[in-house]
């Protein structure tokens, strides 16, 4: 486990792309709540957490998630994760991020899916 997160933002086709290399954890919270914030300022509808270079995530960055998830929701925002282990996936089923966040395998499903592919 390691303190440092990478947190990149990038815009593809209709969606802001989230990428996230590192471990997500309470260290990661500032960088993930600014690259949010930073999409969401710039008029993103459909943002994509791609965490396909992430081997860790505890309930703290859980709670981040949750908490972007939340706030997403207020916005009338469609998100996307993108990336996420089998071990992660079952884990964001367990606690209802799937509810509100739709689960993919890669970026370009995302995409395809938010272009009606």
């Amino acid at each position: 486990m390691s303190d440092d997160i990478q947190v990149s933002v990038r815009d593809e086709d209709n969606a802001t792309i989230i990428d996230l290399v590192g471990d997500v954890t309470t260290f990661a919270e500032e960088a993930i709540t600014q690259a949010y914030q930073s999409a969401s300022s710039d008029g993103a509808e459909n943002i994509i957490f791609n965490f396909r270079e992430n081997d860790y995530i505890n309930s703290a960055g859980i709670a981040i998630l949750i908490g972007v998830v939340t706030e997403a929701r207020k916005r009338d925002q469609k998100l996307l994760m993108t990336g996420l282990s089998a071990h992660f996936q079952k884990i964001f089923r367990m606690v209802g991020l799937t509810q509100y966040a739709d689960l993919h395998p890669t970026v370009p499903d995302a995409l395809a899916s938010l272009n009606g592919g």
